[in-house]
């Protein structure tokens, strides 16, 4: 008899197992995640770029050995390059050879009719699975061991795109006229994620657990540090994360996020920094800040920044 782990457990085990492959969640992801994979739901994971949103489904992916299929949304994406197109130039290829075999194919028709309905016959076989090119909605739904299912940045795509969403999120199938519904063999684990650039349908939120991911706390970004950058010092990465935390109190066009951050502690280390000084926080700050403005309102502070950050007040 198998006996189920109480919730409390069973959320620590999803954060250890994403730890286990890199990937530090705070409880309300793991909670999500553990969530998604009981009650058979999408995610949407919402929150500013670089917070880890992408990464979080492919550290799943890896944690659970299943195959990752990413479809990156935009603006006039459709059916054909989100769930199937038909092999035009195969088509083609087939019809060429038809037309050759035309006189064996239609041997022995003594009517019209009789021609007709051989023809028919090979008709539909242009319109079989073997002339469909599954992208990747319909490829999720075809994995016989299950899938991570990624929708990235779904924002970017236009609202009508959602519509064709609906179908494969409630029933996890889709229909396609010539071949009929198409049902998962095994429901995919679905993450949706979005950066906040339009508004999404009630319709689509409704069909998804809603999760957040904003910029972590500075302890569990330390640990972030840790993991991925594993030859940063422990006073080094408490530095360089409370000197991030403070530029993200700035007037900023963008705020410097998680990936920004692991950037960094990899610029730091590769110069061979134990700690932080302001010389190397302004040589390296083009690593953080992505528009010259930023830098520009940033670099007067950048002494008073670096002090609080080493806590003394003053530089060594």
């Amino acid at each position: 008899m198998t006996h189920e782990l109480p919730s409390s457990d069973a959320v620590a085990a999803v954060t250890a197992g994403l730890a286990s492959v890199g990937y530090i969640a705070s409880r309300q992801i793991a909670t999500a995640i553990y969530l998604a994979e009981r009650i058979e739901k999408p995610i949407l994971v919402e929150g500013p770029a670089g917070v880890g949103k992408t990464e979080l489904a492919k550290a799943l992916a890896q944690w659970r050995g299943l195959k990752m299929l990413r479809m990156q949304c935009y603006e006039g994406l459709d059916e054909a390059k989100a769930l199937y197109e038909w092999k035009y130039a195969k088509q083609l290829l087939y019809t060429q050879i038809l037309k050759d075999k035309l006189g064996e194919v239609l041997g022995g028709a003594e009517t019209l009719a009789a021609a007709l309905n051989r023809l028919h016959d090979f008709g539909d076989v242009f319109f079989s699975k073997d002339f469909v090119e599954p992208r990747p909605l319909l490829q999720a739904l075809q994995q016989q061991d299950g899938c991570v299912l990624l929708v990235d940045e779904i924002d970017k795509a236009d609202a009508e795109f959602e519509s064709l969403l609906l179908e494969i999120l409630s029933d996890y199938q889709v229909s396609i006229p010539e071949l009929g519904t198409i049902s998962a063999a095994v429901k995919p684990l679905v993450l949706l994620t979005s950066n906040g650039e339009r508004d999404l349908s009630d319709a689509l939120k409704r069909r998804c657990l809603h999760l957040h991911i904003g910029f972590p706390e500075q302890k569990l970004e330390e640990r972030i540090i840790e993991s991925r950058v594993p030859g940063a010092s422990k006073a080094l990465r408490a530095q360089l994360v409370s000197f991030i935390n403070q530029l993200r109190t700035l007037d900023l066009k963008k705020l410097p996020s998680v990936s920004e951050t692991v950037d960094w502690a990899r610029v730091l280390v590769l110069l061979q920094a134990s700690e932080l000084d302001h010389q190397t926080v302004k040589d390296t700050l083009n690593v953080l800040l992505k528009y010259e403005t930023d830098i520009e309102t940033a670099l007067p502070q950048v002494t008073t920044l670096v002090a609080k950050a080493r806590g003394d007040g003053a530089f060594g």
